[in-house]
């Protein structure tokens, strides 16, 4: 049993861990912190913790935390994350980031990027970036992983297989991705207040902008060994969670929809949470929300030389909350699936 910190307790990644690590068999949560409701209990925010989690939100302080957790989750904000991970590493201790801070391991990509300044550029580089499935091997050996984002998650699992064996144009990839309103977080705003965001779908940060785009592009490269480039447009849809991204892809080659089941099924033969489905059939939001699995979904088209692939996850469990706690299971030595078995909420 190993005791475990949540560092930003109060979002909603923070109740999402809260959440799976309650049915986690190997972990007690020891801490929990949100500096803006301390001395308040968990389920006096979440009314759905009554009776199973009555901890007390506590204000972050470094000598605290690291006298009651060997395992921290560090659930905060990109900028704010970076002043808290230096102070928690070492001593064995494991540190698992679900911001953007240390994603990148140069200090100009973060900053045009995310438009802030990076105070510790020293640590760039040294953590393992917690893609699972792609990197399980260089987890299981570190002591500090940078979760990855949601939408990186879904769209580099959806083309991973097709990098690997060069099937497609390294070049020539657009992604489009529908999110849940949650992606934005709790903190409210008018773009996801009832009335703008309810039956209705919105793009936004059109034309290349969006800060996941150099982070699916280094981890696609890693995965080809040839530079990839890519268009991504995210869209705000009308449902509290999800990511469903549909991928069109340039094949370098004739191939049926057929043959690439059979490499998309042999690349995850031995992954629980990737699963692929068979020709004709295509991801729901709802097959996927509130567990850990990523489904995946594709079609050629042999009119245009192309391969659309489809991919559906829950941002806050696969596209976050829940590939922390796969990566914390990978580092401790755990079953990956521990706590991760919930299988979507349909209907």
């Amino acid at each position: 049993m190993i005791n475990v910190g949540i560092i930003g307790a109060s979002g909603y990644t923070g109740a999402e861990l809260l959440r799976l690590l309650t049915n986690h068999s190997e972990v007690k949560i020891s801490y929990v912190t949100a500096n803006k409701y301390a001395g308040q209990k968990v389920s006096a925010l979440y009314p759905n913790f009554y009776g199973i989690c009555d901890l007390m939100f506590e204000k972050f302080d470094s000598d605290i935390a690291k006298k009651k957790a060997e395992v921290f989750f560090v659930a905060l904000p990109h900028g704010t994350s970076m002043n808290v991970v230096p102070e928690l590493l070492g001593e064995n201790r494991k540190v698992i980031d679900l911001s953007g801070d240390f994603r990148f391991p140069k200090k100009d990509v973060y900053e045009s990027w995310y438009k802030m300044p990076h105070k510790h550029p020293e640590l760039l580089g040294s953590a393992v970036y917690g893609l699972c499935e792609i990197n399980r091997e260089k987890i299981k050996g570190s002591d500090f992983i940078s979760n990855p984002g949601c939408f990186p998650t879904g769209s580099i699992l959806a083309v991973a297989p097709l990098l690997k064996e060069e099937i497609i144009s390294e070049s020539d990839i657009i992604i489009d991705a529908l999110t849940g309103v949650s992606g934005a977080g709790r903190s409210a705003n008018k773009e996801t207040h009832y009335c703008s965001c309810d039956e209705n779908v919105n793009s936004y940060k059109v034309g290349g902008t969006h800060q996941h785009i150099p982070e699916t592009e280094q981890e696609m490269s890693k995965i080809s060994n040839k530079e990839v480039k890519l268009t991504f447009t995210p869209h705000l849809a009308s449902f509290s969670r999800g990511i469903y991204s549909t991928i069109y892809c340039k094949l370098k080659k004739d191939i049926s929809t057929e043959e690439l089941l059979k490499t998309y099924n042999d690349f995850y033969k031995n992954h629980y949470f990737i699963k692929i489905l068979p020709k004709g059939v295509y991801p729901e939001i709802k097959s996927v929300a509130g567990s850990n699995f990523c489904q995946i979904g594709l079609e050629v088209d042999e009119r245009t030389g192309r391969v659309i692939v489809i991919s559906a996850i829950d941002n806050l469990v696969k596209g976050a909350s829940g590939q922390a706690i796969q990566n914390m299971n990978l580092m401790c030595g755990f079953d990956e699936k521990e706590g991760l078995k919930a299988v979507g909420l349909v209907p």
